[in-house]
């Protein structure tokens, strides 16, 4: 089932859902900033995957700002789980993407709040607060940056693209990611690990990158990020080419053209890697 903008109800406070996702965006970022210079607190809730106690203040400090203004919708967030509502309606929320370069003490990193309806996503907030940049989209009304219109990548060949990339958790896909990498490496522009799934995908729809690719996600890391692409004109799908959705656990977003090269190089006879 899909719906309208209009559908969609406006907050407790009158704002809508756009407003309230950047708001739940900054929220997030002015506490992790505010946490990334300062002695940094965290445990491992699995192998090379921290968690600190930044990712859990700012996300108890969205998820209270979120049921307040819509305190019907469920939550999906990334260190508690899901809360469920009592609509349709369910908001996706990262509080920190990119948690290792976080504890490392590398600027690169961001929180991302999104909307969906069902398997329709509505709006995205994606904010950097070291370079104090809020990618933003709504459905049907395009992308931005800073109020700026963006867009995907309009390179034509492959051989041209900078790519991005991530690896997730550790395990079985992480040699798969490498290999396609070092597979690509001689015949593209340059590649490079993101550190961050969120903003990969960010810059992507911004055209700063223009492929990125990940093997390993959670609804809270892409969510957002299909609408941003998406609304920058261009395509997400998975690893074989089917459209992606939010519960998708691979990702390849870029223009169609560049999707179908990608696919063609890492998908052959010889190289079933991804």
């Amino acid at each position: 089932m899909t719906i309208s903008m209009d559908s969609i109800p406006l907050s407790s406070s009158g704002l809508t859902a756009l407003e309230v996702s950047i708001k739940a965006a900054r929220l997030a970022g002015d506490i992790i900033l505010d946490g990334f210079h300062k002695p940094k607190k965290y445990r491992y809730k699995a192998p090379q995957d921290p968690v600190t106690s930044v990712d859990l203040q700012s996300e108890k400090a969205v998820k209270d700002f979120l049921s307040k203004e819509f305190p019907g919708f469920g939550i999906i967030a990334e260190e508690s789980g899901a809360t469920n509502g009592d609509s349709e309606f369910r908001w996706f929320v990262d509080p920190l993407d990119g948690t290792r370069n976080f504890v490392s003490g590398i600027p690169h990193f961001c929180s991302a709040i999104a909307l969906a309806y069902g398997p329709q996503i509505l709006v995205a907030a994606t904010y950097d607060p070291i370079r104090q940049e809020m990618f933003q989209a709504a459905l049907g009304k395009g992308a931005h940056l800073n109020g700026n219109r963006i867009t995907i990548s309009s390179k034509n060949r492959l051989s041209d693209c900078l790519i991005g990339f991530d690896m997730g958790p550790a395990g079985s896909a992480h040699g798969n990611a490498l290999d396609i990498a070092h597979n690509l490496w001689q015949g593209i522009r340059s590649i490079r690990a993101m550190g961050s799934a969120a903003l990969g995908l960010a810059y992507a729809a911004n055209a700063r990158i223009d492929i990125y690719f990940h093997q390993f996600l959670s609804s809270w890391d892409l969510a957002g990020g299909l609408l941003l692409v998406r609304e920058a004109g261009g395509t997400a799908t998975d690893r074989h080419g089917n459209q992606a959705t939010p519960t998708s656990t691979s990702i390849i977003v870029s223009s169609p053209n560049l999707i179908t090269q990608f696919l063609e190089e890492t998908l052959t006879p010889n190289n079933h890697t991804y």
